[in-house]
């Protein structure tokens, strides 16, 4: 079972940590933004999408970063029950299909399905269609990374 693990998060403008499980970012911890005076200073949020329903994802403030740190725990634990590894291995392939289309789209190619022959060629090479594309992200760009 891997352990959390926490990284700067290098994007944000305040302290703010990202968390991951593995290769899973499961949440974040850091301070508020644009908060008012006198409300929580810190901010949490916990679980991943897709791969679990939204609404089993859960976030909450608190004063004090401890006491953040300490609540994305308790919530890590109950949402970290319901998961089985079906659950992170959907997370993973929404996340390299991603990758893939920007990838696609960076290098200038375009979709199988953005083209009237429904056939493209990968930013790797390998001529696609609609039909084989899934398979094509799963075998040459999923099980590679």
């Amino acid at each position: 079972m891997p352990a959390l693990t926490r990284r700067r998060d290098p994007n944000a403008s305040q302290e703010n940590w990202l968390i991951h499980y593995g290769d899973v970012q499961v949440g974040t911890v850091g301070l508020r933004s644009g908060n008012t005076f006198g409300t929580d200073q810190c901010q949490w949020r916990c679980g991943f999408y897709p791969g679990s329903h939204p609404r089993e994802c859960t976030s909450g403030t608190a004063a004090t970063f401890d006491q953040a740190r300490d609540a994305f725990e308790s919530a890590w634990h109950v949402f970290l029950a319901k998961r089985t590894e079906a659950d992170f291995d959907e997370y993973r392939k929404h996340r390299a299909w991603t990758a893939w289309k920007y990838a696609m789209w960076d290098s200038g190619c375009q979709l199988p399905t953005q083209l009237t022959s429904g056939q493209s060629r990968c930013f790797c090479g390998a001529v696609i269609d609609i039909k084989g594309m899934s398979q094509h992200v799963h075998v040459a760009h999923m099980e590679a990374a």
